[in-house]
């Protein structure tokens, strides 16, 4: 088992080539993976950017690395620029570039500060905090596959949470990373203007339909959920979608091992 101790990333070893790189000290309790291949590495977004996680990963791999983001939102591209090759879906390419639609920088440097729970290094300022901006070095599609050396990755386009979020299994363990389409904890939400409930249900229906899923690994709070869950996803679009209640304003429904906002 590899063992990092670190003032501000966590690490889980999930088996060999995979870990877990979380933020347990800011309320987000965000986690970015990275996968390991034969060829190069993925890493599954980049985190808060409160800190560098390229100091965790450069003690994990000397492979090529490439960023692979499931959405363009400030706690999941915080350290895409000390990365050289990051990919995106094609309906956040402007996200990227131009900055996140529909969230003032004022917000975001509130979130960003509030609710830290363990000293933030000194680079960190929050007055000063910028989300990345910049050019993607390719842009993703839905059922692109990507190769890392004898593990290959699905990109599913999931959309809802925002217009060009992403799920990826890799099929060669069977682990699905849901992003913010799937999580337990605290709600998914879809009721910003920038959401689309209808189209996040849609997501869920079709990452419930996957048949080959051993573990969920979503982008916030537990690491590691059981792929039954996908079962308990399918009863739940079932039930909001019989009751109308997919759309905004509808509030909070809650369900067994997950929940949604609307």
């Amino acid at each position: 088992m590899v063992e990092i101790k670190d003032s501000w990333f966590t690490l889980q070893q999930i088996d060999d080539k995979t870990f877990a790189i979380s933020e347990y000290g800011h309320w987000e309790k965000v986690h970015s993976y990275l996968l390991i291949g034969e060829e190069k590495a993925a890493l599954i977004d980049t985190g808060l950017g409160i800190d560098n996680i390229k100091r965790i990963t450069d003690q994990l791999t000397n492979l090529p690395i490439i960023v692979l983001t499931t959405h363009v939102h400030w706690d999941h591209i915080g350290s895409h620029g000390e990365f050289d090759n990051i990919y995106v879906h094609k309906d956040e390419e402007d996200w990227l570039i131009e900055g996140i639609k529909g969230l003032p920088i004022e917000q975001i440097r509130k979130d960003v500060s509030r609710d830290i729970t363990i000293p933030t290094p000194k680079s960190f300022n929050p007055e000063t905090y910028m989300p990345f901006k910049g050019h993607p070095t390719g842009l993703l599609n839905d059922g692109d596959e990507i190769e890392i050396g004898n593990r290959t990755l699905t990109i599913f386009h999931t959309p809802g949470h925002s217009p060009g979020h992403i799920s990826i299994l890799d099929n060669s363990t069977g682990y699905l990373f849901t992003g913010d389409l799937l999580y337990d904890g605290t709600p998914v939400y879809a009721f910003f203007p920038t959401t689309e409930p209808v189209k996040l249900v849609q997501s869920l229906k079709k990452i419930a339909n996957l048949s080959n899923v051993t573990r969920i690994y979503g982008g916030h709070n537990t690491i590691g959920l059981p792929s039954s869950l996908l079962a308990e996803v399918k009863n739940a679009v079932k039930e909001l979608e019989e009751k109308e209640l997919v759309r905004f304003g509808t509030g909070i429904h809650k369900f067994k091992g997950f929940s949604l906002q609307f």
